[in-house]
């Protein structure tokens, strides 16, 4: 992270309920201000993530999208409206977060990750936080992180459920043992066609608001130093029975 310049007087009055959390305080808020965090995906999940992290003061946020806004995006997206509808979704949610804090740098990067062009562009950042949508994107950027050391943030949505979990791979436990990997977790895909897409299977609005809201909980929790992340640790939302389940899950001892 890089030095940032103090707080101005609007940002004082702007991050004043953060200012008197003894968990963040003026230098968790000059943390925030330096971060520079790349959002993947900005729909269902990437939108909550940016606003919150926007409100929150992280300095540089980044998006990555190239899709544009359509009508059936907005029971969920809410980075954009109606008056959106046909417009590249880097634009909207650009004004978006202009609208909200005009202090935040935003970078758009109007492309679909992969392995090939994501490598740069994840190393311009401290911290990533993964709103895609397919499985393809999920484990080229749980690589691409791992490789360049930036913890990772990775939400997952489906009908009325989803789920969270934060990767470090590059960090070691108190035990000495390297933190899981993606694959640990999820050793490979799922056969083409076997888990169905939201346009297939539906999705509730909500559930993308709670899971991109806690992903950009967790984002400044890495940001800050507070509190403790999900590290090893996969939570589980069920909003039907409104359950929070966590699972916790370790890379294979030989891994070293």
């Amino acid at each position: 992270m890089t030095d940032a310049p103090p707080l101005s007087t609007d940002e004082l009055r702007r991050y004043a309920r953060h200012l008197v959390l003894a968990e963040i305080g003026g230098p968790g808020q000059q943390a925030l201000k330096r971060a520079k965090v790349l959002v993947i995906g900005a729909g269902g999940l990437g939108s909550p993530v940016a606003l919150y992290l926007a409100a929150a003061g992280v300095g540089t946020l980044g998006l990555a999208d190239d899709d544009t806004v359509s009508l059936s995006n907005l029971q969920r997206q809410i980075l954009h409206g109606t008056a959106d509808i046909g417009r590249p979704k880097l634009d909207s949610a650009r004004e978006a977060i202009g609208r909200l804090n005009p202090h935040v740098e935003v970078v758009p990067h109007a492309l679909r990750l992969d392995a090939e062009n994501g490598a740069a562009m994840v190393g311009d950042y401290d911290i990533v936080i993964d709103g895609s949508d397919n499985f393809a994107t999920r484990y080229a950027l749980a690589d691409l992180c791992e490789a360049q050391e930036k913890p990772l943030v990775t939400a997952a949505v489906q009908r009325f459920s989803g789920s969270l979990t934060v990767l470090a791979p590059f960090r070691r436990d108190g035990g000495d043992q390297l933190l899981p990997r993606y694959r640990d977790l999820f050793p490979e895909p799922p056969p083409a066609g076997l888990v169905p897409t939201c346009a297939e299977a539906g999705i509730l609005g909500v559930v993308t608001g709670i899971l991109g809201t806690l992903a950009a909980a967790e984002a400044i929790k890495l940001a800050t130093g507070a509190g403790e992340p999900l590290l090893g640790r996969l939570l589980l939302v069920d909003t039907l029975r409104m359950r929070f389940e966590e699972i916790r899950y370790r890379r294979p001892k030989s891994a070293r």
